[in-house]
């Protein structure tokens, strides 16, 4: 919500910015945490940041690509995609040696070593972490992200205040008629699309080894394939957004999230099935979220406060869904309610699609008679524009044959042999002698003059 505001009134590239050097701070920090209160602190800050490039990392695209920024806007989800499935593999090069070393079940090793951690922390708040690999990996994505600002500050530099002020004065000039309609609807889209992505991935593992009895091991590798899948989707949806229309890669993403759930719940016993359907799943739910960022600009501008109102919508689905899942889940552990919220959020968001292009497109086809549209009023306003544009033309060619004249009557003499001819045209007006007086006025005018010539050149 704070970062809608703030996109509508500080520059883009300048809040971004600002925003990857809070997280390289709090990156930094992060592993000299002693206290739980400071790694809620270093959380928070987090959690700010992921707000902020949420909201303006989708209005940043449509702002410099509009309604043609589709493949960007499947590149820059598709690096949040790479940089989730990267993030754990680093994190368990870290941590791989130093939990195996550190695996005691001994009760007294324990309690010492409790006992051990509790007089650390109170004696600062602040200490060198003893595993080195955790420290590198912090810094080496600090690093990263630092980098990254660095070249977003140097955007907001190069940024020119004129290049806004066409950009937002184009944005308000489209504007659908149903426009807080569609992102309301986009909004409930969102929040059980987001919701059930976050549900499978994070519950697929407890439910492989609990509901289907597959090792721990394999139930691991079926969380990989599901964000595997996503990711590599991500990816070529890249190249099919460049000759696909978002609304078709809606469609076919949904056709895919159905059928695959459909198919979860009915072999819900099925380790075979749930693997394919698994990895189909994540296939189909990787180009939804980019493309209906897409899709929505087609028919209406998003500022920063539209686009913070669906990334709301996608993070309550986030933060709600699984929640609540975790919790029937635990009540009723012989359904498979996982697979439940697959299907009836695809089955939701199947059928709300259509209602939303219902609505975005209705006012093309049932506009009141006597109202222009806004497409309408902009190709008048651009029409009028280029009648004074000739109007103005036609007064600069007034003022060039003004010149022109005054030119031939301070001439040399050559002026007396046109006015002799003009006489003769006066008293014998024939087409033959007035063309011949055009004519012979016309080269010796423009023999003489170096203005007529330069006139000449631009005619």
């Amino acid at each position: 919500m704070i970062g809608g505001v703030l996109f509508g009134c500080i520059n883009h590239f300048l809040l971004l910015g600002v925003s990857l050097s809070a997280t390289t701070v709090g990156l930094y920090l992060t592993p000299f945490c002693k206290t739980a209160v400071l790694l809620v602190i270093m959380m928070s800050v987090f959690g700010i940041s992921m707000g902020l490039l949420d909201t303006g990392g989708n209005v940043l695209i449509l702002d410099l690509w509009g309604d043609e920024g589709a493949p960007h806007m499947q590149a820059l989800h598709f690096s949040f995609a790479l940089g989730a499935f990267l993030a754990p593999l680093l994190a368990k090069l870290a941590w791989g040696t130093s939990a195996s070393t550190q695996n005691h079940t001994e009760p007294d090793f324990d309690l010492l070593m409790l006992n051990g951690s509790s007089e650390a922390t109170s004696d600062s708040l602040f200490a060198v972490p003893e595993d080195m690999n955790l420290l590198w990996a912090y810094a080496s994505i600090g690093t990263y992200v630092l980098v990254v600002s660095v070249f977003l500050f140097g955007l907001f530099c190069k940024k020119s205040s004129r290049q806004e002020k066409a950009t937002v004065s184009a944005q308000e000039a489209r504007r659908a008629k149903y426009h807080w309609a569609l992102l309301c609807l986009l909004f409930i889209f969102f929040f059980f699309y987001v919701g059930a992505e976050v549900t499978y991935g994070s519950y697929v593992f407890s439910f492989a080894t609990t509901h289907v009895g597959m090792k721990e091991s394999e139930a691991a590798g079926l969380n990989s394939i599901f964000w595997g899948t996503f990711a590599a989707c991500r990816g070529l949806a890249i190249f099919f957004a460049t000759f696909l229309k978002p609304g078709t890669m809606i469609v076919l993403c949904n056709i895919g999230s159905l059928t695959s759930s459909l198919f979860l719940v009915l072999f819900d016993k099925s380790p075979l099935c749930l693997w394919i359907a698994t990895s189909v799943y994540g296939a189909s739910m990787a180009a939804t979220f980019p493309s209906g960022i897409s899709w929505i600009e087609q028919y209406t501008s998003i500022s920063g406060k539209s686009a913070a109102f669906f990334v709301i919508g996608a993070a309550l689905g986030e933060m709600a869904i699984p929640a609540i899942i975790g919790i029937l889940q635990g009540h009723y552990p012989d359904l498979p309610v996982v697979l439940y919220t697959g299907l009836g959020s695809a089955t939701f968001t199947a059928v709300l699609f259509p209602v939303m292009y219902k609505l975005a497109t209705l006012p093309l086809g049932h506009q009141p008679k006597g109202r222009k549209s806004e497409d309408q009023r902009a190709l008048l306003s651009s029409s009028e524009l280029n009648d004074c544009e000739e109007e103005s033309e036609e007064e600069d060619a007034e003022k060039w044959n003004e010149m022109d004249f005054e030119v031939v009557e301070m001439s040399d003499p050559m002026q007396e042999s046109a006015r002799d001819t003009t006489g003769e045209v006066l008293r014998e007006p024939t087409p033959e002698a007035s063309d011949h007086f055009l004519s012979k006025a016309y080269f010796s005018v423009s023999s003489s003059d170096p203005l007529v010539n330069h006139q000449d050149k631009r005619d």
